[in-house]
C-alpha cells in the first residue's frame, strides 16, 4: 500500500474507500460540529468534510478515528507492520553474508531517501496574507466544549528551531485564538517545543502547517527523541520525503503541499492566560499562563482545506492516534527492556494515566525492574500506573489482565508506590507534574519471591479442545468458524427462541 502525497490525495482515498462523507449543510463550528463528531466517533462512523462550516474552507474532521482510517493513512495492512518497518531499521546486525549486505544495503537507503527535501515553490503559497490581511476567523475554528476560552486549532504542527543546534521539531501544540493574528501556544513543560522556547534569546520563529498528508500530520503528535526529526520520519513512513519551501516571513522550511501554514514569532516572556480547554483526559483543564504566537503572515492552497480533530472523555478521534504511536514505538521500547513482549496503553486511561505490559520472566524482582524502566524512557515517565503480567498473557484484553491482577496479586507484596514526574494535564495529583506511581505485579510467583506453592492454571486438554472443535457444528450451538464473539451472538439468538 502507498500513502497519500497530501491531504487531497488523502481524501481521494478515503472517499474511493467508503470513509468520507461529505456534509453538505450549513454547521457551526461553535459547540454544533464537536456534537456531530463525537456521536459519529463513537458509533465508529466515517471521516466527515463540512462544506459549509460557516467559512468559505471546508472541514475535514474524524479522519483518524478507526483503525481502519489509521491503516490506510499509513499504508500498512495493520499497525504493528509500521512498527515492524521501524523495528527492522532498529535491529539491523553486522551482514553475514551478500544477501544480508544487499538488504541492509536497501535499509540504509530507505533511511537517507527519508530526509526531507527543499524545493523551490509548493501549493501552501498559491495564495500568501501578509500584516492586516492575516484573520484568523476566515477558518472554521472549532469552539470544541461549552467551557472552552475560545475558538482552538486542534492539529497543527508546529515547527521550531533548536536555538543551540538548530536542528527542528515538529509538535502538535494546540493554539487557542486570541484575536485576527495572534494565539496562544500550548507548550507544555515537558514538550520539546517549550524546550526551544526556553533555550531562545528575544524572538522566535514559529511556522504552524495545517492540513497535511495523514503521516505527516500523525507524525507531528509522536514522542520522538529531541534529535529525531518528525519530518524524515514521515518521509521513512511514506516511502518518499517530505517536500519543504522556505516560508515567506520567518527562518524556517514548511511543507510545501500544507493547506495553510501560519509564520510569525514568539516574544520570550511575554505570555497570556490559556484555557480552559476540554481535553483528552475528559475533563477541562484550567487557565495558564502560555506564550503568545503572533501570525505575521498566512500562505495557503486555493480553495483551502481546514483540518480540525476534537479531543473530551474518551474513546475521541485521537484514540487511534495514540494506538498508532504505541504499535510504531514497541520496536524502540524493546531495544531498552529486552523482555517486554508487548504493551498496551488503554484508551480509557488516556494514554499516560496506565501502561499494561508483558514480560519474558526470568528472575525475582524482574516485574518491578521494569516498572522502573518504564518509568526511565521518554514521555513513558509520565506513566502513572504500571500493570505487569506474564508473557502469555494478551495485554490488549482487558478482563484478562484483570483477572492476573485479582487471582495473582497480593497487594502486600506485590504493589509497588513510588513518585515521579507526571503529565502536564493530569489534574489528580497533589502538586502540578509530580506525584505518586503505582507499580502492579500481576506475573506468577516463584518461592525466591516470597510465594507459596503455586497452583497449576486451569486449562483444557489440547486433545479435547481439538475434538470439541471438529464437533462444534454437530451440537447445534452455531457456526464452527465464528469464533468466540460469534459463538456468543449465536447462543444469544439461539437464547431468544
Amino acid at each position: 500500500m502507498t500513502t497519500p502525497a497530501d491531504l487531497r490525495d488523502w481524501i481521494a482515498l478515503l472517499e474511493r474507500e467508503g470513509e468520507l462523507l461529505r456534509v453538505s449543510a450549513e454547521v457551526d463550528p461553535h459547540l454544533e460540529i464537536t456534537e456531530i463528531v463525537d456521536r459519529v466517533v463513537k458509533s465508529g462512523g466515517p471521516a466527515l468534510l463540512f462544506e459549509n462550516p460557516r467559512s468559505e474552507h471546508a472541514l475535514l474532521i474524524n479522519q483518524f478515528g478507526t483503525e481502519r482510517r489509521m491503516c490506510l493513512a499509513l499504508g500498512v495492512e495493520s499497525l504493528d507492520e509500521a512498527g515492524r518497518r521501524i523495528g527492522d531499521v532498529l535491529e539491523m546486525q553486522p551482514p553475514q553474508g551478500l544477501a544480508e549486505k544487499v538488504k541492509g544495503l536497501k535499509k540504509l537507503k530507505s533511511i537517507a531517501d527519508s530526509q526531507p527535501k527543499r524545493v523551490r515553490g509548493g501549493p501552501s503559497q498559491e495564495i500568501v496574507l501578509t500584516g492586516d490581511e492575516v484573520d484568523l476567523g476566515a477558518l472554521p475554528v472549532q469552539t470544541c466544549w461549552p467551557g472552552d476560552a475560545a475558538p482552538f486549532i486542534t492539529l497543527p504542527a508546529v515547527i521550531t528551531r533548536d536555538p543551540r543546534t538548530g536542528g527542528r521539531n515538529v509538535g502538535m501544540y494546540r493554539l487557542q485564538v486570541l484575536g485576527r493574528n495572534s494565539t496562544a501556544m500550548h507548550w507544555q513543560i515537558h514538550k520539546d517545543g517549550r524546550a526551544d522556547y526556553l533555550l531562545a534569546d528575544g524572538r522566535m520563529d514559529v511556522a504552524v502547517a495545517l492540513g497535511l498528508d495523514p503521516v505527516t500530520a500523525y507524525t507531528a503528535s509522536a514522542p520522538l527523541p529531541k534529535h529525531v526529526d518528525e519530518l524524515m520520519l514521515a518521509g521513512f513512513l511514506r516511502g518518499e520525503p517530505v517536500e519543504l519551501v522556505p516560508a515567506k516571513t520567518v527562518d524556517l522550511e514548511v511543507p510545501a503541499h500544507a493547506e495553510i501554514v501560519l509564520e510569525g514569532y514568539i516574544a520570550k516572556d511575554e505570555l497570556t492566560e490559556e484555557g480552559p480547554f476540554g481535553d483528552h483526559t475528559g475533563y477541562y483543564t484550567p487557565p495558564e499562563q502560555f506564550p503568545v504566537f503572533h501570525v505575521e503572515a498566512m500562505t495557503m492552497r486555493r480553495d483551502a482545506i481546514y483540518p480540525s480533530i476534537v479531543v473530551g472523555k474518551p474513546p475521541a478521534e485521537d484514540a487511534w492516534l495514540g494506538k498508532a504511536t504505541e504499535r510504531l514505538f514497541l520496536p524502540a521500547i524493546r531495544m531498552s527492556v529486552p523482555e517486554l513482549v508487548d504493551y498496551d496503553l488503554p484508551v480509557a486511561g488516556a494514554f499516560h494515566n496506565c501502561c499494561l505490559v508483558s514480560i519474558r520472566k526470568s528472575y525475582p524482582g524482574q516485574a518491578q525492574k521494569v516498572m522502573h524502566a518504564i518509568w526511565g524512557l521518554g514521555l513513558l515517565s509520565l506513566t502513572k500506573a504500571v500493570v505487569v503480567v506474564d508473557e502469555w498473557v494478551d495485554v490488549h484484553d482487558y478482563e484478562e489482565v484483570f483477572f492476573r491482577v485479582c487471582a495473582n496479586v497480593d497487594p502486600q507484596r506485590d504493589i509497588l508506590l513510588s513518585e515521579g514526574p507526571l503529565d502536564h494535564l493530569d489534574h489528580a495529583p497533589s502538586r502540578q507534574f509530580y506525584g505518586g506511581k503505582l507499580g502492579i505485579d500481576a506475573t506468577h510467583k516463584g518461592p525466591a519471591e516470597g510465594a507459596r506453592p503455586w497452583p497449576e492454571e486451569i486449562r483444557m486438554s489440547d486433545e479435547v479442545r481439538c475434538l470439541v472443535d471438529e464437533r462444534w457444528g454437530e451440537y447445534g450451538l452455531g457456526d464452527p468458524e465464528a469464533g468466540e464473539d460469534g459463538r456468543r451472538a449465536a447462543l444469544r439468538q439461539l437464547l431468544r427462541r
